[in-house]
């Protein structure tokens, strides 16, 4: 018998995940990190996805006012041991602490993208074209 499965995350998978992102977010508000690069930067986390089997957690970070986000994203993964040891109080209800790895989340550079596309003359030239015609 096979096991039909989707590419899309289940509702556990999205239920652990917001957990563990205000674990995240708890964290860092904190301040326990101590590195300055950390503490001297505002960072949001937009999204955690986790893997299947619920070990491996994926932030979604964006560091605020900082023009190069590499290097607080280093620095965050040179801490994820630390930070998910801190994790625990917070996720005590799961079986094993998921392994944290933190990526930049680029989704607001494509918002950006897609508003200055419909900004564009072009295309507000053809929205006004279908307003002229109703």
């Amino acid at each position: 018998m096979t096991r039909v499965t989707s590419s899309a995350p289940s509702q556990r998978m999205l239920r652990i995940g917001e957990q563990v992102r205000a674990a995240l977010t708890q964290v860092l508000q904190r301040g326990e990190v101590r590195d300055e690069i950390i503490e001297a930067t505002v960072i949001s986390i937009s999204e955690v996805r986790m893997s299947p089997d619920l070990k491996i957690a994926t932030a979604y970070v964006t560091p605020l006012g900082v023009s190069d986000h590499s290097i607080v994203i280093e620095a965050l993964n040179r801490h994820a041991r630390f930070i998910r040891g801190r994790l625990g109080p917070q996720l005590r209800q799961m079986k094993y602490m998921p392994e944290v790895r933190f990526r930049d989340d680029t989704s607001f550079d494509n918002y950006k993208k897609i508003d200055e596309l419909l900004r564009s003359p072009e295309v507000s030239r053809d929205l006004d074209g279908d307003n002229d015609e109703r």
